[in-house]
């Protein structure tokens, strides 16, 4: 029941996002991506988080993968077709190495923090 609770929470996060968002910067430019950002993310974290729908025992990046995929296939089944997947390859390959990057950098500054730590701890 856990995965099940999960997975409506990624969904309806992932419907908010790909629909609302849009809705809310076409009709009010980069004040309404803002608002509609601030607005859906902080609702669905409360829902998902706080009231606890997602099974979410440590590190994981939930809400956003169930968006990612959200917004992955939602082109893909409004089409009937494979193309918008294989058009969205190259973004998806960015996407990825970027994260990739972003955990590399967090790892060097995590050891870094605790090598100065560990030489404060030393002097003192």
């Amino acid at each position: 029941m856990k995965m099940f609770r999960s997975i409506v929470g990624f969904t309806i996060a992932g419907m908010f996002v790909m629909s609302v968002w849009g809705a809310f910067a076409g009709a009010y430019g980069i004040a309404g991506g803002w608002f509609a950002g601030f607005a859906i993310i902080s609702i669905m974290w409360f829902l998902n988080h706080f009231i606890g729908i997602i099974d979410n025992p440590g590190a994981f990046v939930d809400m956003a993968l169930g968006i990612a995929i959200c917004g992955t296939l939602r082109p893909v089944f409004s089409a009937g077709s494979i193309t918008p997947l294989i058009e969205s390859l190259p973004t998806l390959i960015i996407v990825i190495l970027g994260g990739m990057t972003g955990g590399i950098v967090a790892v060097m500054f995590q050891k870094d923090l605790a090598k100065k730590a560990e030489e404060v701890k030393e002097e003192a």
